[in-house]
């Protein structure tokens, strides 16, 4: 049985306790059986349905929530018990009373939610949450990262430390791609599945399945961001739209792409590299020739030398829109 399918069961055994707890106490309260039954079921429905609302709250953010709400009861204790509304009618102070709690529980549980573990030393002194570090965030994959084939590379050299999680959306949608009828996504879906169980197997790695209710209508990239906004998690991709939404909605977005160019060799003038030169270049002379991560190097002299490996000495560096250029001599014998 599925985790999921374990969390239906639970809400229908709870609205089946609620209607039949209705029952008994129909009778002795409101003189009518069904009365009881009927009141029952509506508040374990209603039960249900708040759960499903509240779906979307971290820990974090309910246990902030919470202890803002205590401080927002105790100011508004000792704001009514100050006497301020002693004079007033019993009416007015119980309308006083109400407004008064209200406003300040629903503030201090706002300012509670807004703010950091840090702040919260100033309201409670001596206690001082432990402040969660990057590397202690989850990080979030999707689709793109375990098909794409180096996730698992990357996290055999040990750079990620984090725990990895992988909601249960992507992973059916690999399970429908490695049932399409494309010879293609099929191989590719199988391939995906394949590296996310030898990474499960992996004992030096924290893969972990997380359990989503089943929305079929909302995109997958928005609950991507839902699902990283709801652990406190990083959203790992290679996906360079989905790094741009995430970011304009302040979630922490690690991008393979960018590692990849971090990680380019930084070539300098005066440095020698071997380059098999493939065609001419703009002027006459030239030949250009590519590194292996596609840095585009242009050999001054070289055209007589086109389809051969020969040394080179880089000579200077242009940056341009679409990467660094490098231009090069033909090393001397």
């Amino acid at each position: 049985m599925t985790p999921l399918l374990t969390i239906n069961l639970l809400r229908a055994l709870f609205v089946v306790f609620a209607t039949c707890l209705g029952s008994m106490i129909g009778e002795p309260l409101m003189g009518s059986p069904l009365a009881g039954t009927l009141v029952g079921a509506a508040f374990g429905l209603f039960v249900v349905l708040a759960d499903r609302l509240l779906h979307g709250i971290s820990l974090r953010v309910f246990s902030s929530a919470t202890l803002g709400l205590l401080i927002g009861f105790l100011f508004s204790k000792l704001l009514l018990s100050s006497g301020v509304l002693d004079k007033a009618s019993e009416q007015v102070q119980w309308v006083c009373s109400l407004v008064v709690y209200a406003t300040f529980s629903y503030v201090g549980m706002m300012l509670a939610i807004r703010s950091n573990r840090d702040e919260f030393a100033i309201i409670i002194p001596y206690v001082r949450f432990r402040q969660a570090t990057v590397h202690d965030a989850p990080l979030l994959i999707d689709s793109n990262v375990i098909i794409d084939g180096r996730i698992p590379s990357v996290c055999a050299t040990g750079f990620l430390s984090s725990s990895l999680v992988v909601p249960r959306f992507v992973l059916d949608e690999l399970q429908r791609l490695a049932d399409s009828s494309d010879p293609q996504k099929r191989e590719r879906g199988r391939l995906a599945l394949e590296r996310l169980q030898r990474m499960q197997l992996d004992p030096n790695l924290s893969v972990t399945i997380h359990e989503t209710e089943e929305d079929s209508h909302t995109p997958v990239d928005t609950k991507l961001i839902q699902v990283a906004k709801m652990l406190d998690a990083r959203l790992l991709t290679n996906d360079s739209g989905l790094c741009a939404i995430a970011r304009l909605q302040n979630v922490s977005v690690l991008n393979l792409h960018d590692l990849t160019q971090a990680l380019k060799p930084q070539l300098a003038a005066g440095d020698h590299v071997e380059l098999s030169l493939v065609k001419e270049g703009r002027d006459a002379h030239q030949a250009v020739g590519y590194l292996p991560d596609g840095t585009m190097v242009v050999v001054n002299h070289a055209r007589a030398h086109i389809g051969k490996t020969v040394p080179v000495v880089v000579a200077s560096a242009l940056q341009t829109s679409a990467g660094r250029l490098f231009f090069a001599d033909i090393r001397a014998a």
